[in-house]
């Protein structure tokens, strides 16, 4: 029996969500470890790191479109794959995020933002289900999430040396607008925490006609 179990489990689309967590640590390795010098033999150095992460940053991220089709394709939607398929979104660009203060090219603050929307959606999420009520997702999340990982791809590559290589004027050009699709992302961040808040209001309003009760009971 738990051998089927595990052949439900296990579908082709939750096997590519487990290897997009795992090649995780795999895209942080590559952006933030010292290259070894052997490297540099074989025309891959220091230089070349950032378009390296870039490139396995965007792979990973790409395989969020695979395992969404093969899970609907196949008809094997699964609770295991609703968690683990949004979970994998949030792990990735955090990670990244904290890379990227790491190497001190992003401020903690706006990494603070975003993760932070995550702990708050997320909470509410959980009240609101005890409350046996869903808050659907919305196209501000997908924006967001879009914004994110499009801004963090940026950022990554944004510092490469081979900037250069096409004049200051490009590479300016390149980090400006970098910051530009950041703020964006910072934005759409907030405005989907808004829009998660605004359809869960109706767990504030019974949370406000309990109290109500719970202090006329106490005045009497």
């Amino acid at each position: 029996m738990d051998s089927e179990e595990n052949k439900t489990i296990w579908t082709p689309a939750n096997i590519v969500t487990l290897v997009r967590i795992l090649l995780i640590p795999v895209f942080v390795a590559v952006l933030l470890s010292p290259w070894p010098d052997w490297l540099g033999g074989i025309g891959i150095g220091e230089a070349w790191q950032p378009w390296a992460a870039g490139i396995v940053f965007a792979a990973i991220s790409a395989t969020d479109a695979i395992d969404g089709h093969l899970a609907r394709s196949r008809n094997e939607v699964t609770t295991l794959g609703k968690f683990m398929d949004p979970i994998a979104d949030k792990l990735l660009v955090a990670a990244a995020l904290l890379a990227l203060v790491e190497l001190g090219s992003l401020p903690s603050w706006i990494v603070l933002i975003i993760i932070s929307r995550e702990f708050l959606v997320s909470g509410l999420r959980m009240v609101a289900a005890s409350e046996g009520q869903v808050i659907a997702a919305s196209y501000f999340g997908k924006a967001k999430t879009v914004l994110q990982i499009a801004a963090v791809l940026m950022f990554i590559v944004k510092d490469a040396r081979q900037w250069s290589i096409l004049g200051g004027g490009v590479a300016s050009g390149f980090t400006a607008l970098s910051w530009v699709v950041m703020a964006a992302a910072v934005i759409m961040t907030i405005v989907s925490m808004l829009d998660y808040f605004y359809k869960a209001r109706f767990l504030f309003k019974n949370d406000t006609a309990g109290s109500s009760e719970g202090s006329a009971s106490k005045g009497e």
